[in-house]
């Protein structure tokens, strides 16, 4: 019986500058594209945005996230973005302090 190991590895997204990562979600969403056999145009055309924005994405330019979501959409990818961004769970201390309040907003401590 043989084993293959499969080897994973994970980018070191804190280490990259913002335009690296743009860059590299750029290639990412391309290579995805590519997968799912679309041109461009199909693409822009499902995504209700330009060619020349998948374009844009593809190179690794800065996009408005208003114009990444619905190629994330088309590309069935916006599932990850719960990896992302996970929602914060309150633990059962903060739950039985806050009572069922959540709080509105945060004030700042007092320096003495």
């Amino acid at each position: 019986m043989q084993f293959h190991l499969l080897t994973v590895i994970f980018m070191d997204w804190n280490s990259l500058s913002d335009t690296a990562i743009v860059q590299e979600l750029g290639k990412r969403v391309k290579e995805y594209r590519l997968k799912k056999r679309f041109t461009q145009q199909e693409l822009a055309d499902q995504a209700g945005i330009s060619v020349f924005s998948v374009a844009q994405i593809e190179r690794g330019k800065a996009v408005s996230i208003n114009i990444l979501l619905p190629v994330l959409r088309v590309l069935r990818l916006l599932e990850n973005l719960e990896l992302l961004l996970p929602e914060i769970g309150l633990s059962p201390v903060e739950l039985l302090k806050l009572k069922g309040k959540t709080p509105k907003r945060i004030r700042q401590k007092k320096t003495e």
